[in-house]
């Protein structure tokens, strides 16, 4: 499609009763043409973000602060591209490039008013390197780098103690120029080591701070193909990133956003002829496949070894292709030069159906949303297919050399978390003990023997250093299961797992199948005649057996134990969590102030209390902040 017409239809959407165009913005997302996007940026400011979103979603509204060492008018667009290409409806405040220290300490109130998620500060080196400064001088040198350096931490951990938001930095290239300056190759030397010192520091300085983080943008320019510069734009407007370098830090910023919010894939669907190995495996056979230590074949084990990476740090991976299932079968379990086995995979899909259908299976199967699945193919037709049939899902295509396509499918950075847990490591098992609780199920002769066949067991603990980080990714990346439809921010939650004002809990589950690890959470305000859940969270995997009845019952007995009278529940609708408002309904949550939409507060007396049985579960509480452990619960 011609850019032009990308503009086009950026301007229908800016209309009066434009009709959706939801994948316009992953289009101008993945445009090379860079005014072009720029264009559509400006001219999307003015649209209604929902048209760009597939139907029955809308776009999660995101308040964006963008304060700069340098002038950054011009990024807004590239960033609101990327963001309403990842989901997000953004509302941006920028801040004049000379005001960066001045806002982030506080001088200027704006900021703080703002109240933004999430605040960027891209840095250019002038902040810590003074362009009237003697560069052979390297004492003076790292002595202004020293001194500029407390400044910009205490501006910026000062901001991060005020905000509930999440900051993004990013490390400084230092530019080829900068460093020519320098005439001796030893001073050369001494400045690039400084610098590197410098980029620690602030890859440090998100180590030790909450709710920081750190872009390495250094490295991530390391193979990007245009100047960090444009020196008549620097000279001209203060300008000091090139556009290319701007459209590529707003395409890693998105990255970051889906993996703060807990927006990032799960679960990464695969075609094979072509794509894990080289041929076609119905016409060369499984002995004249490419795959091995020379090319082409090394090319298609880097992209298997790149899906194994992915599967070790919690990404789901599947099989979507046209191929005869039992040959498939055969190579998965016995060709000698396969990086991938059908271990590997939660899923196989291997037949002559069309793909999207084949894709629709595997959701429905794993549980989980399209939006959640990224799909990678060597054919532009069945790219085309999916991403006509399926828009929520993201498309890959690997074209061209085949050398490329490892690193193809990590470009967009969709499968980026803020961190792995050990949970994370372990998903792939997960989901192949829930194929065999699915078929244990089946041989059962009625739901309530499977049940108490399945011998669950649910385990409330207090929050701690060890499952804090779970309960936080819980938290952003529940969909269906949450009360409120979004996460507690990280330093909330923090502060609330160390109040006696709250208990913070995590709970796990358990069955004859295996462990499923922390499956949910709750963020529970404790007063002394009525508890409030802020939130409640639990993952997908453990739906439809009863354990947010068992872990509500906990809460019920420790309250009532506690002098409470009743428990409130907060609760905001979203197009996602239709799950976790039949919870409530089903445990006998009336809502305090009837409303339309159906948000508010929802309360249920604790005499007689929750109204659901999860008979089958045994429940033990370990949290201080609750009752004793106790076996067999009951919830009358």
């Amino acid at each position: 499609m011609a850019d032009d017409d990308l503009l086009t239809r950026a301007r229908r959407l800016a209309e009066p009763a434009a009709a959706p165009d939801p994948d316009l913005a992953a289009r101008l997302a993945g445009s090379s043409d860079l005014p072009v996007v720029r264009e559509a940026g400006r001219i999307l400011a003015a649209a209604d973000p929902r048209l760009l979103c597939p139907p029955g979603h809308r776009p999660r509204p995101l308040r964006v602060a963008l304060v700069p060492s340098f002038t950054a008018d011009q990024m807004a667009a590239p960033l609101r591209i990327a963001l309403l290409a990842a989901g997000f409806a953004p509302e941006f405040q920028i801040a004049a490039p000379d005001q960066q220290l001045l806002r982030l300490g506080g001088a200027v109130d704006d900021l703080d008013a703002f109240g933004a998620e999430l605040t960027l500060c891209p840095v250019h080196e002038e902040v810590f390197l003074p362009a009237d400064l003697d560069p052979g001088d390297g004492a003076a040198v790292r002595a202004a780098v020293d001194a500029r350096w407390e400044r910009f931490a205490a501006a910026v951990t000062g901001y991060a103690a005020r905000t509930a938001g999440a900051v993004l930095l990013s490390t400084v290239p230092l530019p080829a120029a900068a460093l020519r300056r320098v005439v001796s190759h030893r001073g050369r030397a001494a400045l690039a080591r400084l610098w590197r010192e410098l980029n620690l520091r602030l890859l440090d300085l998100a180590e030790r701070t909450d709710r920081v983080d750190v872009l390495d943008l250094e490295t991530l320019l390391a193979e990007h193909p245009g100047p960090l510069r444009d020196a008549r734009l620097h000279a001209f407007a203060q300008m000091a990133w090139a556009p290319g370098v701007e459209h590529r830090y707003a395409a890693e910023v998105a990255a970051y956003t889906r993996a703060f919010t807990g927006r990032g894939k799960k679960c990464l669907v695969l075609d094979l002829d072509n794509t894990l190995w080289g041929g076609v495996l119905g016409d060369d056979g499984p002995e004249n496949i490419e795959i091995g230590p020379m090319y082409p074949g090394n090319a298609y084990a880097a992209v298997q070894r790149t899906a194994l990476a992915l599967r070790r740090q919690g990404v789901l991976l599947a099989v979507a292709s046209k191929n005869d299932p039992d040959l498939v079968a055969r190579v998965l379990d016995e060709h000698p030069a396969l990086v991938l086995r059908a271990p590997d995979f939660v899923a196989v899909e291997a037949g002559w159906g069309a793909k999207d259908a084949s894709i629709r299976r595997i959701a429905e199967q794993l549980n989980i949303g399209l939006d959640s699945i990224v799909f990678a193919d060597d054919s532009a037709f069945e790219c085309a297919l999916v991403q006509r049939s399926l828009p929520e899902v993201t498309v890959v295509h690997l074209a061209g050399d085949p050398a490329e396509y490892a690193a193809a499918l990590l470009a967009r950075g969709g499968f980026d978390s803020l961190t792995t847990t050990d949970t994370d490591k372990e998903r792939t098992g997960l989901y192949r003990a829930r194929a065999q609780r699915q078929r244990f199920g089946a041989e059962q002769p009625s739901p309530e023997e499977y049940l108490h066949g399945l011998d669950l067991r649910v385990t409330l603990r207090a929050a701690d250093a060890y499952t804090l980080p779970r309960i936080v990714q819980l938290g952003g990346r529940t969909n269906q299961f949450n009360l409120i439809g979004r996460c507690h921010p990280e330093a909330e939650t923090r502060r609330m797992a160390d109040s006696p004002a709250h208990a913070l809990l995590a709970f796990e589950v358990a069955d004859r199948f295996g462990d499923e690890g922390i499956v949910g959470a709750l963020w529970i305000a404790r007063h002394p005649d009525h508890w409030v859940l802020e939130n409640a969270v639990m993952s997908c995997r453990v739906f439809a057996r009863g354990v947010e009845h068992a872990v509500l019952g906990a809460v019920a007995d420790a309250a009532r134990a506690a002098g409470a009278q009743r428990l409130e529940a907060d609760f905001r609708p979203t197009p996602r969590n239709g799950p976790a408002a039949r919870f409530l309904d089903e445990a006998g949550f009336a809502p305090a102030a009837p409303r339309a939409d159906g948000a508010g507060r929802r309360v249920l007396a604790l005499d007689p209390g929750p109204r659901t049985t999860a008979a089958w579960i045994t429940t033990t509480v370990t949290a201080p902040a609750l009752a004793a452990s106790r076996e067999g619960h009951r919830i009358p």
